[in-house]
């Protein structure tokens, strides 16, 4: 595989308009586009209507249709990545709940119908909902979870994206992760 700088030198070609340079980018990041949706599928258990090519796929055409980002390097595309995945699985987690309730009921014949565990994506739906309250109370802190978690980046990959040091993304994981298992254990309970 091409060290990264390839990979960033793609992505600001890309950026100067250079459609060449995106087909050239695609074999480069699909395998490290279809780990990072491996994560996110593996976090939402058996019985998902959602695979990971299908993961994949939507979030790489989401991607080649940003029109204004400036790629800065191979994390930063990644850290995109990830938060387009992130706002798929939560589109679908918000849709496969409102099919539950009888929500476009008409649109799917028995044949087609499939059990749908609404377990993860509650978690994911409450999850979402927390890290936006922490969005609203430290950005920072919030971006870093997504990053993390959502994105499987690395502490170091994290510190490049946000123009941070490891130090502080540590700092700031662990802060977040304690206010989030709080925010999350407190609205379980009522």
């Amino acid at each position: 595989m091409p060290s990264p700088p390839n990979i960033t030198q793609l992505l600001v070609a890309w950026s100067d308009g250079d459609k060449s340079a995106l087909n050239e980018l695609l074999p480069l990041v699909e395998k490290e586009l279809h780990d990072l949706a491996g994560r996110y599928m593996r976090r939402e258990g058996t019985g998902h209507t959602l695979q990971t090519t299908a993961l994949v796929n939507e979030a790489y055409l989401r991607l080649t249709e940003q029109k204004d980002v400036r790629w800065q390097n191979r994390a930063h595309f990644f850290a995109i990545a990830a938060r387009i995945m992130r706002r798929i699985l939560l589109n679908h987690a918000r849709d496969q709940k409102r099919l539950k309730r009888g929500g476009g009921a008409f649109q799917v014949s028995l044949s087609e119908a499939t059990v749908i565990s609404s377990g993860k994506s509650d978690e994911l739906l409450a999850l979402d909902e927390a890290l936006d309250r922490l969005a609203s109370v430290d950005g920072r802190k919030s971006r870093v979870v997504e990053l993390r978690f959502f994105g499987g980046l690395s502490v170091e990959d994290v510190a490049e994206v946000l123009h941070i040091g490891p130090a502080t993304v540590m700092r700031d994981w662990n802060m977040a992760k304690a206010w989030l298992m709080r925010e999350m254990s407190s609205s379980s309970e009522t």
